[in-house]
């Protein structure tokens, strides 16, 4: 009984401490307040059993013994409920297991020993217990499920060309670019991934005006489809970057960014556009290292270990763990990991985000469920924005 209840008091302190220190949202440092307490009253129990198979010189102590099996019982069957979710293998399931059935046994030995009959008022303690219970299970519910689901996470993106000067030394077009990106609402987010490219279209009239043209393509991909016009060749002016992975968008916070664009005014543009892309992760629904995903890692360096991939792209790999908002999940599942990479190539540039259960290997192939799955529970969405202006604007020129 000792060795159960010291091993239970250890659990409740390793899984309610990381919560009630640093937890991520108040309703879930309250949950891990709950593990810790409930923890010390397993060690009081530890005490108690000492004086009720001896002496019994406390009345109550049978009644507290009884009380830490019972908190025992209760986070043992949570964490085996949520462990049997993903049935993955963590360290942690050699210490909950075993000390789930010792609960059962332990629980066993009381009834039969009737620790309840030193209680001066049994139905008081046994709603006092129930209370305790409903509070936890009500906070759990709060922080894990409901809190995350009802508060929409609100990052606006804005991408605008300002006003066009004319350099006379080279001839050249200088058109000032602004990118915004402003968190509205009371979420605060992770920025995972982020990517903009500015294009120039040249456009072809179309050889006959009976009709819309290359209705096939719009349909196949969703686009527009013009009847003097042919599908417009594009070229890519300029492409970077606004923010590296690890920044963090706070409620009411904003980050811009200043960029110049400068195009040959000889060229045969007939509009400039840009694209502008950013990938966010909800930060109540989960914890990423900042320091170790803002840290870029060379896929063509031998240096840089499993980064290394000399059959990829040129690419730019960011890597971090995630560890969720409540640390009692964490326990039942194995780590996952966000992976962001940017490339930069002679056509255009790119990026993308995956969040799994495995970090990043030269033979690693992403599983395209599991992301999504992974994305949507912690929150990960991508953000667009886009602008364009014709490029007879810029020379000043009517048409």
């Amino acid at each position: 009984m000792t060795v159960g209840l010291l091993g239970s008091m250890a659990l409740h302190m390793i899984v309610g401490m990381p919560d009630a220190l640093s937890g991520l949202t108040f309703a879930g440092r309250i949950t891990g307040f709950l593990f810790v307490i409930a923890g010390a009253i397993q060690g009081f129990a530890v005490l108690a059993v000492f004086d009720y198979w001896g002496k019994r010189h406390v009345r109550l102590s049978g009644a507290v013994v009884l009380l830490g099996t019972l908190m025992a019982l209760a986070t043992q069957s949570l964490l085996m409920f949520l462990w049997l979710q993903e049935r993955e293998y963590t360290p942690y399931l050699l210490a909950y297991l075993p000390l789930w059935c010792w609960s059962l046994w332990a629980l066993l030995l009381l009834v039969r020993e009737k620790t309840w009959s030193g209680i001066p008022q049994p139905k008081k303690f046994a709603a006092g217990v129930t209370a305790t219970a409903v509070i936890a299970t009500a906070n759990l519910a709060y922080s894990s499920v409901y809190q995350p689901a009802s508060q929409p996470m609100l990052v606006n993106l804005e991408a605008k060309f300002g006003k066009p000067t004319m350099d006379s030394r080279t001839s050249f077009v200088e058109l000032p670019l602004t990118l915004r990106a402003r968190n509205d609402g009371k979420v605060p987010a992770y920025v995972i991934s982020d990517d903009y490219s500015v294009y120039g279209d040249m456009v072809n009239l179309a050889k006959t005006s009976s009709g819309l043209k290359d209705t096939k393509d719009v349909m196949i991909d969703e686009s527009d489809a013009a009847r003097y016009t042919d599908e417009p060749e594009t070229q890519t002016i300029n492409a970077g970057r606004f923010l590296s992975p690890g920044w963090e968008l706070d409620p009411g916070e904003e980050y811009t960014a200043e960029k110049m664009v400068r195009v040959p005014k000889e060229v045969k543009y007939d509009a400039l556009q840009v694209y502008f892309s950013l990938t966010v992760m909800r930060a109540d629904r989960g914890r990423v290292n900042v320091w170790e995903l803002e840290n870029p890692h060379h896929s063509w360096e031998k240096g840089e270990g499993d980064f290394y991939c000399p059959d990829c792209e040129k690419e730019l790999i960011y890597q971090s763990k995630v560890w969720h908002n409540n640390n009692f999940i964490n326990v039942t599942r194995r780590p996952r990991y966000v992976t962001a990479w940017w490339s930069a190539t002679s056509e255009d540039s790119s990026s993308s985000v995956s969040i799994s259960s495995s970090p990043f290997r030269p033979d690693w192939k992403i599983d395209e469920k599991e992301s999504e799955r992974e994305m949507d529970r912690y929150g990960a969405i991508s953000l667009y924005a886009e602008a364009m202006i014709p490029f007879a604007a810029l020379l000043g020129e009517e048409r």
